[in-house]
């Protein structure tokens, strides 16, 4: 078709956020664009992503002491090109990062970081899904006064939702103080409209970044543990305990107080407009500005303002950069390595 080029981005499975486990926003670009073009030079990243060297160099160091890059020497480079940077799969990166969270939360909570090896001897094992449904049902039947939750997943099952949700009306209907602390739902999760209809109600709800632990507190007297906040499957503890109990109230009430309402003062997850999808998808395409605005019907002035728009609210200086963010929604994924350069910085030209 007249007027296209290869594409500034390409639609494509996301490489998730870094940034949701306390990585910078610089360091999560570099570690897109290691995964995308493979093993690179500092020299080679910082010019691929125009970042300057020193800021390339920073990013860099973070990634590699949290261990999700490695580094070796070129015995045919020089200086800062001797080292060449290698990012580690993206599947076993967010696995590292929500271990170095857990310890950071445990050491600041000045707990054991892995929980399950040392619980209270009056815990019992849930060894289920099945079984902690069954439990919560009937430790919710018996709230009358106060109900604390923490959830670190990002979406919920429609099963989940189906088994929750009535529960939790139900809770408030009764009168019981109800407080969740979830992390900032994905796109598009299903959880949405009841986060909605929990407020209507009277529910508290705050988000977090980062939560270490999969947590529900009955009336103050009984909490349900997950085993492994990794690996929900290897079920849940039920704790009866007052003082183990009492520890995970504290935990609980810490990251309450420095989590935010999104109703109120929180910053919402970015959500893409249906015309700022519209336009990224003719450029995965393949669209120069001037043809994606003449298929949408818009002006290219416009356009280039509604780029420059989503450039500043994710925080990125250029297209390239862009394309690597938006990664992060599943929206697009980083452009390829034969894209040219005229197109990165301006489809136009």
């Amino acid at each position: 078709m007249a007027g296209r080029k290869t594409g500034v981005l390409a639609i494509g499975r996301a490489v998730p956020a870094l940034v949701r486990w306390g990585v910078s926003a610089d360091a999560d670009l570099v570690y897109r664009c290691l995964l995308t073009f493979g093993p690179q030079a500092a020299g080679k990243v910082a010019a691929e992503l125009g970042l300057g060297m020193r800021r390339a160099r920073t990013a860099l160091d973070e990634l590699l002491a949290v261990d999700i890059i490695t580094v070796e020497r070129e015995p045919s480079g020089h200086g800062a090109d001797a080292s060449i940077w290698r990012a580690r799969p993206a599947a076993a990166v967010v696995m590292t990062l929500r271990r170095h969270a857990l310890r950071r939360a445990a050491a600041a909570a000045g707990s054991d970081p892995e929980p399950c090896e040392r619980v209270a001897l009056s815990a019992r094992h849930l060894p289920d899904r099945e079984s902690r449904r069954r439990r919560i049902a009937e430790l919710a039947a018996l709230e009358r006064v106060e109900h604390l939750s923490m959830q670190p997943e990002q979406a919920f099952s429609t099963d989940e939702l189906a088994v929750g949700a009535p529960l939790d009306v139900a809770a408030l209907r009764r009168g019981v103080r109800m407080r969740t602390l979830s992390r900032p739902p994905a796109d598009g999760d299903r959880s949405a409209q009841h986060a909605i209809d929990f407020g209507r109600l009277g529910g508290e709800y705050r988000e977090a970044a980062r939560l270490p632990q999969k947590l529900m507190i009955f009336d103050r007297r009984v909490a349900l543990l997950a085993v492994d906040p990794l690996d929900l499957e290897r079920g849940t503890w039920e704790i009866v305990d007052h003082a183990a109990v009492d520890a995970l109230v504290r935990l609980f009430t810490r990251h309450w107080s420095d989590a935010v309402d999104p109703s109120r003062n929180g910053v919402p997850a970015i959500v893409l407009t249906s015309r700022e999808k519209a336009i990224v998808a003719l450029l995965a395409q393949g669209y120069t500005d001037a043809a994606s605005a003449q298929e949408i019907g818009m002006s290219t002035r416009s356009l280039t303002y509604t780029l420059r728009a989503l450039m500043d609210r994710l925080g990125v200086d250029n297209r390239f950069q862009l394309g690597l963010a938006l990664g992060a929604l599943n929206v697009a994924t980083p452009p390829g390595p034969s894209t040219p350069a005229a197109t990165i910085d301006g489809g136009n030209r």
